[in-house]
Formats: C-alpha cells, sequence, structure tokens
C-alpha cells in the first residue's frame, strides 16, 4: 500500500509551523500509543504518526519531503527503510510525552535493552561515479552481535536467570527519609546492572556484554545524481543493541571529488571551452567532450567571447526523480601570445580592417571624442 501524505497523517496543513506539528504529533501519540489505545491497528497507526513527526519536525527533511515526496525524505531508501525495525521506546522527545500522559514513563518493563549506538562514516567517490552511480563496500569497526552466544552473553540458556533483587525489571526503588518526608526514588539495581538477569557462566568471547567489536563489510549502492555533501541512512547497520537492544542506524556522508575540467551545478555541467580567434571570427565545428562521450558543437562565425551554448540532456541523470540535466559550454577565444612574423603581418592587415559598421566600436568611439 502506498504511503499516506505525512501533512494528512498528522491532520496538519503544507504551512503548519513547528509548533503546530508538535502539537498534533502529541495529541495522535497520545490517542494511539499501544499501552493504552482500544483502537484497532493501534501500533501501526502509531507506527505511521512517528514516521510522519520525524520527517515534519525536521527542517531539512521536511523540505526534502516537500519537492520529493517519500523518497526525498529518506534519501537512500534503497537501502532499507529509514522506519524499518522502528522501536517506540526513546523517540526524539517522547519520554516526556510519556511522564506527563502515564505519569512517569511507560507500563512496561525498565529492564535495561539498550538500542545499539547511530555510527557516522565518510565515502569520498569521483565526479563519474556521483552521476552514474557506484556500488561500494564499507569498512565500519563496530559493536557486532557476538556470533559464539548470538548475543546471549551466556554460554548457554541455562546459565541465565531472573535478577532476585529487581525481578528482572532492571530497576529497583529505594526509599529515603528526608525533611520532607519519606521520599522513593527508582534506580538502576546494582545486583545485575540494570539488565534483570544474572549470568552465572558468561561467555568467553564477549565477556557477558553480548556484542564484540569488529570490523564489519557492508556492501552500498549509491544512486546517480548524488551530489557533494549529501548522505543516506542505512537503517539498522549501526552497533548491536545490548541485551538484545534493536540496532543502531549508519549514517553515511558523501564527499564528491572535483572534476579535471567539468564544473557541476545541481544536475546540470559546465564546460569552459578555449577556442581560438579565427574559430570565433569565421566559426568552425568542434569536438565537445561530455560524460558520455564526444559530441560536435558549431561555432557560429562571429561568436563572441563567453558565448554560452546548450547541450540538451547531456548533464546528470538524478535516479529518484527521473530528471536529467543539460551541459552548457561556455567558449573562451584565447588571445596568443607567441605570434611568427608570418601570423603577426597577418594580424596587422586585420587590424586595418573597416570596423565602422561594428555598432560597440561606434559607441566606443563617441565616447571618446565627447
Amino acid at each position: 500500500m502506498a504511503k499516506r501524505d505525512y501533512y494528512e497523517v498528522l491532520g496538519v496543513s503544507k504551512n503548519a509551523t513547528e509548533d503546530e506539528i508538535k502539537k498534533a504529533y502529541r495529541t495522535l501519540a497520545k490517542k494511539y500509543h499501544p499501552d493504552v489505545s482500544k483502537e484497532e491497528n493501534a501500533a501501526e497507526k502509531f507506527k505511521e504518526v512517528q514516521e510522519a513527526y520525524e520527517v515534519l519536525s525536521d527542517p531539512v527533511k521536511r523540505e526534502q519531503y516537500d519537492q520529493f515526496g517519500h523518497q526525498g525524505a529518506n534519501f537512500g531508501s534503497g537501502f532499507g527503510s529509514a522506519f524499518d525495525g522502528f522501536n517506540f521506546g526513546g523517540f526524539g522527545g517522547f519520554e516526556d510525552i510519556l511522564s506527563s500522559m502515564f505519569g512517569g514513563g511507560s507500563t512496561r518493563s525498565t529492564k535495561r535493552s539498550n538500542r545499539g549506538a547511530d555510527l557516522r562514516t565518510r565515502i569520498t567517490i569521483t565526479f563519474e561515479e556521483a552521476a552514474f552511480g557506484v556500488e561500494k563496500e564499507l569498512q565500519i569497526n563496530k559493536y557486532d552481535t557476538c556470533s559464539t552466544c548470538s548475543g546471549l552473553g551466556a554460554e548457554s540458556k541455562n546459565d541465565v536467570s531472573v535478577c532476585p533483587n529487581c525481578r528482572g525489571r532492571g530497576r529497583v526503588i529505594i526509599e529515603q527519609n528526608t525533611f520532607f518526608g519519606r521520599v522513593q526514588t527508582e534506580t538502576t539495581c546494582s545486583t545485575c546492572n540494570g539488565s534483570g538477569e544474572i549470568i552465572k557462566n558468561k561467555c568467553k568471547s564477549c565477556g557477558g556484554e553480548g556484542r564484540v567489536k569488529k570490523l564489519s563489510k557492508i556492501r552500498v549502492k549509491i544512486p546517480s545524481g548524488i551530489d557533494d555533501g549529501q548522505g543516506f541512512k542505512l537503517t539498522g547497520h549501526g552497533e548491536a543493541g545490548v541485551k538484545g537492544g534493536p540496532r543502531g542506524d549508519l549514517y553515511v556522508s558523501v564527499t564528491v571529488k572535483p572534476h579535471e575540467i567539468f564544473i557541476r551545478d545541481g544536475l546540470d555541467i559546465i564546460l569552459e571551452l578555449p577556442i581560438t580567434f579565427t574559430q570565433a571570427a569565421l566559426g568552425d565545428n568542434v569536438e565537445v567532450p561530455t560524460l558520455t562521450g564526444n559530441v560536435n558543437l558549431k561555432i557560429p562565425a562571429g561568436t563572441q567571447t563567453g558565448t554560452k551554448f546548450k547541450l540538451s540532456n547531456k548533464g546528470i541523470h538524478n535516479e529518484r526523480t527521473g530528471r536529467t540535466g543539460h551541459q552548457y559550454v561556455i567558449v573562451n577565444v584565447v588571445t596568443p601570445t607567441k605570434l611568427t612574423n608570418e601570423q603577426k603581418e597577418l594580424f596587422k592587415k586585420i587590424a586595418k580592417t573597416d570596423l565602422k559598421q561594428d555598432s560597440v566600436f561606434d559607441k566606443i568611439k563617441k565616447f571618446f571624442k565627447n
């Protein structure tokens, strides 16, 4: 099924302010939260609301969404949806919403099951690779699930038992006498360090952590049309979570090397082409390089330096939008610096040519006479 428009999901207009978006999100999150909602498909609706809010509350993602739709909001969606495996905990300020709604957080167990850390990396590609797209291998040194115990942290399942102090919650209530009377505070269980479990025989490979640090190789497909400074998210390719927690994400920033002769402007390509005085005056047919090979360009007689020619659809193709740019050729007349005696005589003859018919020169002469 096609995704619904994010503005429609939150029930706001496309000109909604940040406060209006946040207010709408709070209302709908409270209405559809799986712990309290009695409505059908509450979990799916809650996830849909979270997805819409994550995009519309971020100025950059919102601008991309307004321009390119759902693909723009999640550049790099070919690597997996930005919301695959989305979890309900710890989402962008949602804990304070839960606190205000339910008086101190979710009613689910507070057993520590931490989400893996998000990671960031940078990749450098050539001008041509950005124009045509490329597949690259990333090497990331990160915490990954222990292959020996499959993340259990113990030698076997029989070595794992519920913590007797917190009864598996990972947190305990402590009472203290203060000037204001007896005060109860909730804190991490010191017996199990918040895991809710006691491991009798820890895994020898990970020491009970359930994950180990190692070099991971990830192959990614970079779509054509990506520009310098842009990036994308690889969902679930960050570090492994602790005690079965969800994986983090990997954010990849792209650096595009400058080209030797081409200059990029969005999807368009600019080429400055030097031509001789003779070519400019008499005209010529010249071969011009493009990303897909040389093409023939006709230079009309009398071409002035700085004249711009357009080669349609010879620019960069954007795989996400389907748009293709153009190539613009700007000619620059090159003044010779070394002339033979014969060439000097020819230029002297040209200098005696009657220029009265040229309106530009007429204007200059009149200016100096006045």
